[in-house]
């Protein structure tokens, strides 16, 4: 008899991983968002990442209430690991999924945490709170670890084409995490020899993909003093077999942005700094401000009245091809530009400024008929790169194309 599973947060990694197995296992989908279930129930995503289509081609059930998972025997936790003011890891929605399983708990049992963590965080944050049922790993019940990797508004690399990784406390559980992920997707599955390890290879996903985006934004920054554009230096060096070409550009979201403090505070906690991680995320935090600071100095240069500048602003997501605005660095550097620009018109087709508690003004299509003083690509949205931008400008008007969308021009400057 097949397993029934519990999925146990219905967010951009939850749902995907929620539907696929519902293919060909019986899934349970619960969330504390009645209004996120609600909307599922009827076969919508709310955030707009998965058609209806392929929500109601399989059979699945959501539910906000915990009690309906009581007799799954698979539970697979993929909440939010987000940060606290302080840039120290929450833990508290793992925490609750926890204390919620472990009320479900049953001999023969397997919890398995997809969450992004430190090296550790599962045996020492998340197991505890399981053995509260007075149930022990790898005698009563088994621990699994499988990192996410959805790449949000990617229709490319998708659940089911991404390898997967795999870990479990015991070699009967890693084998039926091995066939119960393998039975869907077409990618290869990991065995990692441990929990740690498969922990640790996530979070480094990251934290590699921050300091090589810090490298190049750090050379962007170098190179406008020196008036080269990095980008025509990348095209060049990427004539070699071997060179990474990353791009620069503004980096948030709820992963690269987020991830290497939880590795930071985990080695800080084992008594070592690590600088070069530090180093990365200063940079990166830094670009919103270096791109105001650029923008304010060309308008300045253009002879453009800050105060009186008509701004078109294309982008507020965190990455291209998707509505999720949380750690927007697109979003921080609008702000910024409001305290000096008090006209600014966003175009984003992704987010149309939905519960955004800011007073911007959105557009819901590309005002064509209008001219502005500054456009600002921040997000490299596929539809963009169809958009004329000098038909767009008013005789003293300019372009400040952060992602190097647009043709090389006069009035288009690049980060």
């Amino acid at each position: 008899m097949k397993p029934s599973i519990g999925i146990i947060g219905l967010g951009y990694v939850g749902l995907p991983l929620a539907l696929a197995l519902a293919e060909k296992h019986t899934v349970l989908g619960y969330d504390t968002n009645k209004e996120r279930v609600a909307s599922l129930q009827k076969g919508v995503d709310n955030t707009k990442e998965i058609p209806t289509e392929e929500i109601q081609a399989v059979s699945i059930h959501f539910f906000d209430q915990p009690q309906a998972l009581k007799h799954c025997s698979i539970y697979i936790v993929t909440v939010p690991t987000p940060l606290k003011e302080d840039n120290l890891p929450d833990f508290s929605y793992l925490e609750s999924a926890s204390t919620i399983i472990a009320q479900l708990l049953k001999i023969g049992d397997i919890v398995v945490y997809e969450s992004t963590v430190y090296p550790g965080a599962t045996e020492e944050i998340c197991l505890p709170l399981l053995e509260v049922s007075s149930l022990k790993v790898d005698i009563d019940f088994s621990l699994g670890y499988s990192p996410e990797r959805i790449n949000v508004g990617d229709p490319h690399n998708t659940f089911k084409t991404i390898p997967k990784i795999v870990s479990a406390s015991n070699k009967d559980a890693l084998e039926t995490l091995y066939t119960l992920y393998q039975s869907v997707l077409s990618a290869e599955v990991y065995k990692a020899p441990s929990i740690k390890v498969a922990e640790a290879a996530k979070v480094i996903e990251n934290v590699q993909r921050d300091v090589n985006i810090a490298l190049v934004n750090e050379l962007a920054m170098m190179f406008k003093s020196f008036k080269i554009d990095i980008h025509e230096v990348l095209n060049a060096a990427s004539t070699k077999w071997n060179f990474l070409n990353f791009r620069p550009g503004l980096v948030g979201g709820h992963c690269i942005g987020i991830d290497p403090y939880y590795l930071a505070h985990k080695s800080i906690s084992m008594g070592y700094k690590p600088e070069i991680l530090f180093s990365a995320r200063k940079i990166n935090e830094e670009i919103p401000n270096f791109v105001l600071k650029d923008l304010i100095q060309k308008l300045s240069f253009h002879k453009i009245k800050t105060s009186k500048a008509k701004v078109l602003f294309l982008g507020i997501t965190f990455k291209e091809n998707t509505s999720d605005i949380r750690n927007s660095k697109a979003l921080s550097l609008a702000l910024g530009l409001k305290k000096t620009c008090k006209n600014i018109l966003i175009y984003d087709p992704y987010f149309k400024g939905e519960d955004l508690n800011i007073e911007f003004e959105f557009t819901s299509n590309l005002p064509e008929e209008q001219k502005f003083d500054v456009l600002v690509l921040a997000v490299a949205h596929s539809l963009f790169s169809k958009i004329k931008p000098l038909t767009l400008l008013s005789k003293v008007g300019f372009v400040y194309d952060i992602k190097a969308v647009f043709e090389p021009h006069e009035k288009i400057y690049r980060l």
